[in-house]
């Protein structure tokens, strides 16, 4: 199968994940551009960077009009998080390439167990804690500029499981935090942005705005247990994939 047609097919499918998730777009973006269209580990972070951060902000938008978005909540996160973002940004080219996928899929696969047993938040009001949403999100700006994800898989059990948001509200809320902490990483890897496949990248973004449009529609259909538990079993399986990979 051609680059092109890899990368319009796992565009599509992290798109998808991100709209109907509010994350897990990254940390499926990173081994498809490794594994399927032969990214180094710190191309292919960066190039995450860039098609989640635009992919993010789309579905951001879709689930804002909905009344999704924890604004307060989320701006907490992501403000506690740029200066980790930015600082783990510029630390990233420096580490071993098996060190970065073992370190991804370790923290990937932490998320995942968190996620499969947690219980879904209940339905009633929700008060944003400051200490906790700012410790949170220092946590997962550090984890997004050196892994080079846009944190959602982090963000979202942190918005139910330690800041108590309901399943739908955490979804639309960690976009927000994604696209910040993105934009912050990015920052620190302005130098590497010019030498990315854009002929490979640009299908690649193009996909997954058009998937992140259908994820959110599959998020209106499909309840928040449901969905939390979806993505908790595909995050644990890239995340074991990548584990093996690393120390093999």
């Amino acid at each position: 199968m051609s680059a092109l047609l890899l990368a319009l097919a796992a565009g599509a499918v992290i798109g998808l994940a991100l709209g109907a998730l509010g994350g897990g777009g990254s940390v499926l973006a990173v081994p498809a551009l490794i594994y399927l269209l032969g990214f180094s580990p710190v191309g292919a972070t960066t190039a995450s960077l860039v098609i989640v951060t635009l992919t993010s902000v789309t579905a951001l938008v879709a689930h804002a009009r909905d009344g999704h978005v924890r604004w307060r909540t989320g701006l907490l996160f992501a403000a506690a998080g740029i200066g980790p973002a930015m600082l783990g940004g510029a630390l990233a080219d420096r580490i071993p390439e098996a060190v970065l996928t073992a370190a991804f899929a370790v923290v990937a696969g932490v998320a995942a167990l968190r996620m499969l047993r947690s219980r879904p938040a209940a339905e009633g009001a929700v008060t944003a804690r400051p200490g906790r949403a700012t410790a949170a999100g220092a946590g997962l700006g550090t984890v997004t500029g050196v892994l080079g994800v846009g944190g959602g898989f982090l963000a979202v059990p942190a918005l139910v499981g330690v800041l108590g948001l309901r399943m739908r509200d955490a979804v639309g809320t960690s976009l927000l935090v994604i696209t910040v902490n993105s934009l912050a990483a990015l920052a620190t890897r302005a130098g590497t942005v010019e030498g990315l496949d854009w002929a490979v990248v640009g299908p690649f973004i193009g996909a997954a705005i058009l998937g992140a449009w259908d994820g959110k529609r599959l998020s209106a259909r499909v309840s928040g247990p449901t969905l939390q538990r979806i993505f908790a079993v595909v995050l644990l399986a890239v995340a074991a994939f990548m584990l093996i990979d690393a120390v093999a």
